[in-house]
């Protein structure tokens, strides 16, 4: 599952007949190998098992903050530069599914601690209702917003181009924010963050590839013809 969009760019060009020359898909495969590093390095989530621990969490100033960044830019993103410049540089569309991933994360893991309370008759319950019922009307939205948007860039963009550049950004979100909103950081190591930075490059890597060469047919048979030597 680590690198199921990576493959879905490579199978693209087989099966939908779509072109990905071999610059392309040695992007894919950096993509791929720097996002599997990413996620072995990157510090593991908390294991919160009780509602009040969960709502700590999510008041957490340095999370709030983080949201409301998001918000912003997927206000500037839909509204502004998506009618704009949409059909234009496909990191519009890919900038609003990845970012609508920073919900996936809270919302997934707060409807699963507040399910078993939400339908009981504990004082408590109708406030877990109300959070459950938020935090799945949240998820619904984000996911019925990234599917348009998904089948937006599907439209104006070949498969192959947009599955590894989305996997690559949304990934590197998730995780940015399950690292704020369990507060992470604070137990990586020196080798993890330098491990995490040449992951992160190696995807930056894969993605320059993916992008400015797209429009190069370019093959490996071309690649390792030898020249022919003038006389």
């Amino acid at each position: 599952m680590v690198d199921r969009h990576s493959h879905n760019s490579v199978l693209a060009s087989y099966v939908l007949k779509e072109k990905l020359n071999f610059l392309g898909k040695l992007g894919c495969l950096l993509s791929c190998v720097g996002s599997i590093i990413l996620i072995i390095h990157s510090p593991k989530s908390e294991n919160i098992t009780s509602r009040a621990e969960f709502e700590e969490k999510l008041s957490n100033p340095v999370f709030l903050g983080y949201l409301c960044f998001v918000l912003l830019m997927l206000t500037l993103l839909i509204f502004w530069l998506s009618p704009a410049y949409g059909k234009k540089n496909i990191m519009v569309y890919i900038g609003v599914c990845s970012l609508l991933g920073t919900f996936t994360v809270p919302c997934t893991k707060g409807i699963g601690l507040f399910a078993q309370d939400a339908f009981t008759k504990n004082p408590s319950s109708s406030n877990s209702t109300y959070l459950f019922l938020c935090l799945l009307a949240v998820l619904g939205c984000s996911i019925l917003i990234q599917f348009r948007y998904i089948n937006k860039a599907l439209e104006d963009y070949d498969s192959c181009i947009f599955s590894a550049i989305y996997y690559v950004t949304f990934t590197t979100i998730v995780l940015v924010a399950t690292a704020i909103l369990f507060q992470e950081w604070t137990k990586v190591g020196a080798i993890d963050f330098l491990a995490m930075l040449c992951g992160f490059t190696t995807v930056s890597t894969g993605v320059i590839l993916i992008q400015m060469f797209k429009e190069f047919n370019i093959s490996f048979r071309e690649l390792s013809k030898t020249p022919e030597k003038k006389e």
